[in-house]
């Protein structure tokens, strides 16, 4: 991560994750609402759905990990570099410890959403973990930085944990479309603000355009990230009312041709009592 590819893909994960969190809940919270039976997601489509999640959580963690591992100035897993008598790229280790994590909690929402043998709250006990253990790594490895790269960090924290409380809420209210949809809004603001830490400290021209021990760079980067929680919520809120918008469209269009196979069944009903 010491470099501006090394936010960018962290960055590009969370909000992937984010927008397909918003997609995911908001179908469901408005198939839930309506009444007719083809709108209504089934179990199966959304066990579905929990599977492919897994899956790819699984996948975006093991290509962070082997990118942490094996980038050309990597550890390449060697943790102690008794040549040099230190230890060995601990910053990439720490970042690889991250993606573990993630890594973890998406082989165990396979497991609970495969083989039913795990109980479901599981699958967002280790999200909460794994948010968690990301906040409590990022947390001990700003020690001796500049003031403004500690500061921007540190915001990043906020959205770290908050992400960590929301997936631990949902732990004992599974299913409430508010706690999900913060969720994504959290995680669409850890991968903006990635991108951000990204072009503040390693900016993609090479050159060194922030000052990191002014002041007013830290009031402009306080102010920056909460543009960046805005621009959050108000894409959730777009993907929600857009969703809805195509759920209830689908609806209404459905409702006709029900009627029409209800009244073609009332009129065999009635015929038959003639006979």
């Amino acid at each position: 991560m010491g470099n501006f590819k090394g936010h960018a893909l962290p960055g590009s994960f969370f909000l992937i994750a984010g927008l397909w969190w918003a997609g995911k809940f908001s179908l469901r919270y408005a198939s839930c609402r309506s009444r007719t039976a083809g709108a209504t997601a089934s179990r199966a489509l959304q066990r579905r759905l929990e599977v492919i999640e897994g899956s790819v959580m699984l996948s975006f963690s093991v290509i962070g990990m082997l990118a942490e591992q094996f980038v050309a100035d990597g550890p390449h897993l060697h943790l102690y570099d008794y040549a040099e008598q230190r230890w060995n790229h601990l910053m990439n280790w720490q970042h690889a410890t991250m993606y573990l994590f993630f890594g973890l909690a998406g082989v165990v929402s396979l497991a609970v959403h495969t083989t039913g043998a795990a109980p479901l709250a599981l699958d967002r006990m280790l999200l909460a973990i794994a948010f968690f253990t990301e906040g409590f790594l990022f947390l001990y490895h700003l020690h001796g930085r500049d003031m403004l790269d500690v500061h921007i960090h540190q915001l990043l924290l906020y959205a770290i944990f908050g992400g960590a409380l929301t997936s631990f809420l949902e732990v004992f209210q599974r299913g409430n479309i508010l706690l999900e949809l913060l969720r994504a809004a959290l995680s669409l603001l850890q991968g903006s603000w990635f991108w951000q830490i990204g072009f503040v400290l390693y900016p993609p021209s090479g050159r060194a355009e922030w000052d990191l021990k002014d002041h007013n760079s830290m009031m402009f980067i306080t102010m920056c990230y909460c543009w960046h929680l805005a621009f959050s919520l108000l894409t959730v809120a777009v993907v929600y009312c857009t969703v809805c918008w195509v759920v209830r469209s689908r609806s209404k269009r459905a409702q006709p041709m029900e009627m029409g196979l209800l009244k073609a069944s009332e009129k065999e009903l009635e015929s038959e009592e003639d006979v």
